[in-house]
């Protein structure tokens, strides 16, 4: 073989490595596409991500309603009611800063838990 020959097939390999592989076909039958679907979206991870986020939920607002807005009724003034009562409206601003607390609290936790888990080069 000539240098151009050998030259020649050794560009040949290179093109046939670097076309595309064909799409495989579709899983056929409705378990396969369900498996299919489980792995390509993730599901397992999203449900579970789903889970422990309603518990991390549960758990800043048992933090904030019995740690946190006991010490806030510590500061304020005993006699300073955080209900407000407009005729028959009452304004519950208390249980809205309750609200807005446990929001902080829990962006703040969601937050320094991406940014602990970047970290360790999970995304």
């Amino acid at each position: 073989m000539s240098k151009e020959d050998k030259m020649l097939e050794e560009l040949k390999r290179i093109r046939e490595l670097l076309e595309p592989k064909p799409t495989p076909p579709p899983p056929k039958g409705l378990w396969n596409e369900f498996m299919d679907f489980l792995s390509k979206y993730k599901v397992m991870g999203l449900a579970v991500a789903f889970i422990l986020g309603i518990y991390l939920g549960a758990l800043v607002q048992a933090l904030v309603t019995h740690l946190i807005m006991p010490i806030i009724t510590l500061v304020l003034p005993p006699d300073l009611s955080l209900d407000i009562q407009v005729g028959p409206a009452i304004f519950k601003v208390g249980s809205f800063i309750d609200a807005l607390i446990t929001f902080i609290i829990v962006a703040l936790a969601i937050f320094l838990i991406v940014k602990i888990t970047k970290r360790f080069g999970i995304e």
